[in-house]
Order: structure tokens, then sequence, then C-alpha cells
């Protein structure tokens, strides 16, 4: 896992490695960046993570939760950031401790929006209802990154 810290500034002057989301309900990964080159998977799943990798004009080297690896059009990213649960049915609580109660359960594959992050737990938006969920349980944050 990456710490924050560890990130560098891009071609695009934001930060490489970083974390996206899908901004289309259709996007096309390529084995390079061009429309020239042969689409390698279709994503149709509207706001999934994805971590850019590298960046080449307007087009972004992304990794999905598996390890698959491609370019997209920028134009198909958002900035918005989002996260994949992980590892089984997971707790979502109402403050930032496991001693906290429950308040809803999360199988993995849910994607939640991040609205806050702190170094060992997220706030996150789920069918209309805010809960803070274990950083361990979630896929599309770095190691102690704080998102405000």
């Amino acid at each position: 896992m990456i710490d924050a810290g560890e990130r560098l500034p891009g071609a695009s002057g934001l930060p490489l490695p970083r974390f996206v989301s899908l901004a289309s309900g259709e996007a096309n990964m390529r084995t390079g960046p061009g429309e020239q080159y042969p689409i390698l998977w279709t994503y149709i799943r509207r706001t999934l993570p994805l971590e850019i990798t590298a960046e080449y004009g307007n087009w972004r080297r992304v990794r999905d939760k598996d390890g698959t690896q491609g370019w997209m059009h920028s134009a198909l990213l958002s900035g918005a950031r989002t996260a994949l649960v992980t590892g089984g049915t997971r707790s979502l609580y109402g403050k930032p401790r496991p001693t906290s109660t429950e308040i809803m359960r999360a199988e993995s594959g849910v994607i939640v929006s991040l609205d806050r992050c702190l170094p060992q737990w997220c706030r996150v938006s789920l069918a209309g209802r805010t809960a803070w969920i274990n950083r361990t349980a979630i896929w599309g944050t770095y190691r102690d990154e704080v998102i405000e």
C-alpha cells in the first residue's frame, strides 16, 4: 500500500498515483494511450474506483482493484472519490470506532462514496445514509491518506 506522501505530480500537475472514479456508465480500457489501440476491457459500472498510475496527454493509465491495467481517456474519469467494499460483508458504524453502533452492512463489491477519511476510518455515503467504515475494509484510498 502506498503512503499519501509518496505521490509525485504527473503531467497534469495532479499527484500520481491517485484514485478517481468512472464518470461514464460505459468506458473502454485500451492497451495504449489512444483510440487506435485495441480495447482490453469495457467497464459498465459508473462510479467504480480506479487508480491512475501514469498520464500521457489526455490519456490515463489506470488500474482496477484486481490489478488489471490499461489506458482510458480522461473524459471518462471523475475526481469524485469512491471506494469498493472488500473482504465479505462489512459493518458500517455511527462513529469511527468498532465499539460504536453498527448502523448498516455492505457486501463485498458495493461502491461507496468517500466523504472524509481519517488515518484508520472513512466516512462514506451509501443508499442516502452516511456511516464510518474501517479503511482496511475498502479499496480506493492510500494508507494514512486524509480526505477532508
